[in-house]
């Protein structure tokens, strides 16, 4: 419950910034020395965790096992529980129990989000503002963050904006949209009042702070001061002896020795050369864990006073080998305000890239990487010899004329990944700007990080000035290539960041030597000012009442479904899965699997005791038979008594295959006409005259990448047979309970009623855990009945990507006619969207997107076809939007590419062709309660949107390398289900009769076959409780049969009077073909039959700053007008708008689904898939919710709220694509140009044409004439 791993991206890639910098290793010891003996070292780990406020509980534990992380031992122990931890030996850290070793908590403190605060008692500030401020949805992110915040405020009870924002780099949040909980935590801050209006004018402080304190939906006020004297000491039984003895534990894979001397780690590592050195296991945690290694050995030196000293000398500043990355930049900032600027230019540098370096969790304990040029000697390899051991790293000071930068390009600027990444150095003569030595270094373009050596030779000695720009881009687009198949792709992209790098390099370096100041715009941070209807005190609809359980999720109390305590012989399970995308199985083998201990057995089709078909269009099986069809199709899965054995026994299970062509992309699938049956088509009116009525024809097509659900907590199921009657309890995570029910049932073959299916909550879900959380709940409930025993599993995020699809990617081709005003005539479009293997939910996805193909724009002729394409590819299901946003964003395309064709401005094109109140949809739906338009009106009133337009463009043309943009963006979104017979309730029939004796549950069914007609055998009786029946009488006094029996008859008479129209129109069908058709029948509770209940209206406004060398882009600011009808919570409905803006960020701007030709998925897991983090939601965010606009079809005047708000995110892309028009314009280029989704820094980049760009496509000769041109600009 407490931190649930939700990044593991640790991998140094910033190798070039050591590299060009001269780092000096201080030590590399390997002299021989005496040889420990290991059987007299300690064996015994004690640490202390803090269970409940201010006790901590002594932790003596022998024999540990080194591959128990810190998360599995408190899950093995019911009393101590949770998952992300606060550890501190006189310091405080965060760190991630899902990779800390257990074995590395000797004399260490470790507090739990449990361990500061409690429901029973009181919360702790960190958790009472996060719960208070709706900062927490879903919850399963919550006490990570809170534990986060918590460590921040021991460190400094009095933060700054910065810090905070700083402490939340390792943590996510798929809900909320980060900024209530940002709002929340700003409450800490001194000046939270002041600083809270610090965006706007004098002139307006007054009205505002009168708006905000009458519209807040929190009051801070209310929260409980923090007061640092009362938070818990560090155990004095935990105090070290000053005689630190080695510890070594051995398990039954691993040997991990903590060594307490220098002369005891040189020893070791002498006889045990290829052992690994561990710090705080974040890389090697991972590559055990996910990638498969085994290291026998390890050696821990994080208690070895030497690797851990820090001292200044007079070249620079000398850091032990065993310092983590956080200690570094502590030390880094200290010196920096200390010393003068010019020794500091390594020393900042430095701290940039720690900034965006993983964060607070791995940084607190990640081993610092240290290199010099002949420090790689290959890939994963360098100069360090198996049985040496590096000491400690010196990084010098700077000297006067001495200029050092570092640059990072990532798809997500917090803890990412790079994609190329650079350290530039440069020292001048002095009093001159004539170079002396130079280096330039570069991550990403080859194997290991590289030298540009024969550009830097040329340069040296040469002036700092344009002719020396000139030739170091044509050196540089000569030295540093790559080939067409360079393993990571974005060749290009990769090509043009080596000369953007250099580039910025040069006009910084130029700035200084100058003494010109020309730093970033800043723009301080803002929040939104929520708007809701007052209401009676005792009238709480339309009140932002905070969520039920937020203070059970900030304090770790919520329980989800892997919390559920440990059955005594509960067995775990873990899925083997297929590695080809299309193949025939030849064979299986699960025998050496067999030698793992704690081996159970393994499950597959034969297992399977009912049918192996399954899925929503029977076109999927339980398991595998004979042929896979995607990467991830479940073959069989192991049954063993730990989660750890279940994995290596999988890993184990050895598949032989016959490899058959796949289909991987919607391209491939049109070529070979791969298609799931029936073609959808929408008409409307005469598409040919419309086209021969306009002045104007364009046609152009869009793709649209896929999207990872990325709800933080991953599929997990526990089956628990009962032992009667092929009876068994379901605890799922999942959206769609009936057919989790009902595919489980298939597959034992047991009737419905025999499983109950049961869901506290879950951690996210967003349509992932709608129908592909049966693919793993079928097979552990087989896997249940095979061994008759309790049997969990909860899948690995990169499992979880690789098995359950996401959204559809959508290519859209559009042909549309319009008038010189810009007014549309008709429009001709086909959607293309990629299926996977099987049909799942892609119809309904397909006539969503098909019904939504006008967005909000009446267009009087329409020609749609929609295909839903079978690939191999694990099959895509539903989303957020459903569809939706894949139809509304081709729309958006055309919209504004006929835009520039009329050369008018595009918020007024799209005004003109908007619907209004009455119109009639392309699918012949009245429009009523129509107020799109007045929320369009009030975006670009409450926005400022002209003036800050005519802004962006002075902006614009006074800064040619980075550009800002700004678009409005309008949504209709249909609400109700598609398929009518869902749009439904359920209302049960229940009777209340305990089996105390046999005679009242054989009375029962018998007085329900003669009521129903039908035999015994269909009816069943599982059990009774308080949540099915409230209220029952006892069951004594000999009336149970009489009231029972009567409950029973009476219900039944219900069922067959709504039964009897159908039996009439099929008098010869049976039992469940009318319940079946009843079901299909939408009842008295449904809509009605037209598509959609009513709309929900938004419109968003937003602005975005890109650098055009690098394809980075900031979001300045969004302002958001929706229409939710009479708000039930305002707090909760802005809390789903916002969420739903960010998640839909990440659609548009940042997360992309990369598969290999062969069907492999490459961005399997946080380290290489990037969901929007804290720093990426707008600098100011605003949104407002519509006034005066009930309702009248949905619950006291409300309206639907979690799907609509996602496809306002568009409003970031196009201001994206309208900042790229800018700087294309700067280049002389002005024709319409592709953008596809999403609009990700390569793609930026390079849809900004200029000479960086065009280099690798001209003659070397032409290169200069370029560069002067650049250099003009």
């Amino acid at each position: 419950m407490l931190w649930r791993c939700q990044e593991l991206n640790t991998r140094v890639q910033n190798n070039s910034f050591f590299l060009c910098s001269p780092i000096i290793l201080v030590a590399i010891l390997g002299e021989a020395a005496e040889r420990p003996n290991l059987f007299t070292c300690v064996s015994v780990v004690k640490f202390s965790v803090c269970k409940s406020t201010f006790s901590f509980l002594q932790v003596v534990e022998k024999d540990v096992d080194p591959e128990t992380t810190l998360l599995t031992y408190l899950r093995r122990k019911p009393a101590l529980l949770n998952e992300k931890a606060l550890i501190y030996h006189f310091s405080h850290h965060t760190a991630n129990a899902c990779l800390f070793p257990i074995c590395a908590l000797h004399h260490v403190a470790v507090t739990t989000v449990e361990g500061i605060g409690n429901t029973k008692s009181r919360l702790h500030p960190a958790q009472e503002r996060i719960a208070k401020s709706h900062g927490s949805q879903c919850g399963f992110c919550t006490p990570g963050i809170v534990m986060s915040m918590y460590t921040l405020l021991r460190n400094k009870p009095k933060p700054k904006m910065e810090d905070i924002e700083d402490a939340f780099q390792g943590n996510l949040c798929r809900c909320t949209g980060y900024r209530p909980i940002l709002e929340g935590y700003r409450t800490f801050l001194r000046t939270y009042v002041y600083s809270f209006l610090l965006c706007f004018s004098s002139s307006y402080l007054h009205s505002l702070f009168q708006t905000m304190m009458s519209s807040s939906l929190f009051d801070s006020s209310e929260f409980q001061p923090l007061d640092p004297t009362q938070e818990p000491i560090f155990p004095p039984e935990l105090m070290r002896n000053k005689e630190q003895k080695q510890v070594c534990f051995k398990g039954e894979r691993v040997m991990w020795i903590q060594p307490a001397t220098l002369q005891e780690l040189v020893a070791l590592k002498s006889q045990y050369p290829n052992a690994k050195l561990v710090v705080g296991n974040t890389e090697v945690g991972i590559e055990m864990r996910l990638k498969n290694m085994l290291y026998p050995v390890i050696l821990a030196p994080a208690w070895i006073p030497e690797m851990n000293t820090v001292q200044r000398t007079e070249t620079g500043i000398t850091f032990g080998a065993a310092c983590t990355l956080s200690s570094v930049e502590e030390v880094l900032r200290k010196a920096v305000a200390e010393l003068p600027s010019y020794k500091t230019e390594i020393f900042q540098a430095a701290l940039e890239q720690l900034r965006w370096f993983a964060g607070p969790q791995i940084r607190n304990v990640a081993r610092t990487v240290t290199m010099d040029e002949k420090f790689f000697t290959g890939y994963r390899k360098t100069i360090v010899k198996p049985e040496e051991v590096l000491l400690s790293v010196e990084i010098p000071y700077s000297k006067e004329g001495e200029y050092f930068s570092a640059f990072k390009q990532a798809y997500r600027r917090e803890d990412d990944i790079a994609i190329v990444t650079c350290g530039m150095r440069v020292l001048f003569q002095h009093g001159t700007s004539r170079v002396q030595e130079v280096k330039l270094s570069y991550g990403g373009m080859a194997p290991t990080t590289i030298l540009a050596l024969k550009t830097c030779q040329e340069l040296t000695g040469r002036d700092w000035n344009e002719k020396l720009l000139q030739d170091a881009c044509r050196l540089l687009a000569g030295e540093m290539d790559l080939s067409p198949s360079a393993p990571g792709g974005m060749v290009e992209f990769r090509r043009t960041l080596t000369l953007s790098f250099f580039f910025k390099f040069y006009l910084t370096v130029l700035q200084k030597l100058s003494k010109q100041q020309n730093g970033p715009v800043s723009v301080a941070r803002e929040g939104r000012l929520g708007k809701s209807e007052g209401q009676l005190v005792e009238d709480t609809v339309g009140r932002p009442l905070v969520h039920v359980s937020a203070a059970k999720q900030a304090c770790g109390e919520a329980v989800y479904c892997d919390d559920i305590p440990h059955y005594e012989n509960e067995l775990y399970l873990t899925l083997v899965t297929s590695t080809k995308a299309h193949a025939k199985i030849l064979s299986v083998d699960a025998s050496e699997a067999q030698s793992v201990p704690g081996f159970v057995c393994f499950v597959s089709a034969k297992d399977v005791p009912g049918s192996n078909i399954t899925g929503i269009a029977n076109d999927e099986t339980v398991f595998a038979e004979d042929v896979v069809t995607c990467v991830g199709h479940i073959i069989g899965a192991v049954i063993a008594d730990t989660q750890e054995h279940s994995r290596r026994a999988a890993k184990a299970v050895k598949i032989k295959y016959e490899e058959l062509k796949p289909i991987v992309t919607i391209q491939e699938a049109i070529e070979k006409q791969s298609f799931i049956k029936p073609i959808k088509r929408i008409k409307k009116g005469d598409v040919k005259k419309g086209f021969e009525e306009s002045d104007h024809i364009l046609e152009g097509e869009m793709y649209l990448g896929g999207q990872e659900h990325f709800y933080l907590e991953t599929h997990c199921t526990l089956a628990v047979p009962k032992g009667e009657d092929g009876e068994m309890e379901l605890f799922v995570s999942t959206q769609n309970l009936t057919k989790t029910q009902e595919f489980t049932a298939t597959a034992l073959g047991v009737p419905s009623n025999r499983i109950v299916v049961r869901v506290k909550r879950m951690g996210g879900g967003f349509g992932g855990k709608e129908t592909r959380n049966t693919i793993l709940t079928t097979v552990v409930a087989v896997a249940a009945f095979k061994t008759g025993r309790p049997v969990r599993c909860m899948l690995d995020r990169d499992e979880d990507m690789l098995i359950s699809g996401g959204r559809h990617p959508f290519l859209g081709r559009y042909k549309v006619g319009f008038m010189k005003n810009g007014k549309v005539k008709s429009l001709e479009v086909s959607y293309y969207c990629n299926g996977g293997n099987s049909t799942d939910l892609s119809h309904g996805v397909m006539d969503r997107a098909l019904l939504h193909l006008d967005n909000s724009y009446n267009i009087p002729n329409v020609s749609s076809v929609g295909f839903i394409c079978k690939t191999n590819l694990s099959s895509n299901t539903a989303f957020r939007g459903f569809g939706g946003p894949q139809g509304m964003m081709i729309a958006e395309c055309w919209m504004s590419d006929l835009a520039r064709k009329c050369g008018l401005p595009p918020e007024e094109v799209r005004k003109i062709n908007l619907y209004h109140e009455g119109d009639l949809t392309h699918f012949n739906q009245k429009l009523e309660g129509f107020t799109l338009r007045r929320c369009w009106d009030e975006c670009l009133s409450s926005s400022n949107y002209h003036a800050r337009k005519k802004l962006i463009e002075e902006f614009n043309k006074q800064n040619r390398w980075k550009k800002r943009g700004m678009c409005i963006i309008p949504t209709k979104f249909g609400i109700s289900f598609t398929v009518p017979f869902l749009n439904q309730v359920c209302k049960s029939h229940s009777f209340f009769g305990i089996l105390s004796t046999y005679q009242l549950f054989s009375f029962a069914p018998q007085v329900a076959s003669r009521s129903l007609g039908i035999p015994t055998s269909k009816i069943y009786i599982s059990e009774t409780s308080t949540n099915t029946v409230p209220n029952t009488s006892p069951t004594a006094a000999s009336v149970s049969a009489d009231i029972n029996g009567m409950a029973v008859h009476n219900a039944c008479q219900t069922i067959l009077k709504r039964l009897e129209p159908i039996k009439q129109s099929n008098p010869k069908g049976s039992w469940e073909d009318w319940v079946s058709c009843l079901y299909l029948s939408p009842g008295k509770w449904a809509f009605s039959e037209i598509p959609f209940h009513y709309f929900s209206y938004g419109v968003a406004c937003s602005e975005v700053e890109i650098d055009c060398l690098t394809g980075d882009h900031k979001n300045i600011r969004t302002d958001i007008v929706m229409d939710v009808g009479t708000s039930l919570n305002p707090a909760i409905d802005i809390g789903q708008i916002e969420g739903a803006f960010v998640q839909g960020i990440g659609l548009f701007t940042m997360e992309e689904l990369r598969y290999s030709p062969e069907g492999n998925l490459y961005t399997r897991g946080p380290g290489m898939y990037k969901i929007p983090a804290f720093g990426d939601i707008p600098t100011e965010f605003y949104v407002s919710l519509l006034r005066d606009c009930p309702n009248s079809k949905a619950i006291y005047s409300s309206k639907a709220v979690g799907e609509p708000p996602l496809f306002l995110s568009a409003s970031v892309f196009y201001a994206i694509k309208d900042a790229i028009y800018s700087a294309r314009e700067d280049s002389g280029v002005t024709e319409p140009f592709r953008l596809d989704s999403p609009a990700t820094p390569e793609r930026i980049r390079n849809a900004c044409v200029d000479t960086f760009t065009k280099m690798r496509h001209i003659q070397t000769s032409s290169i200069c004439s370029y560069i002067k041109t650049i250099i003009n600009q």
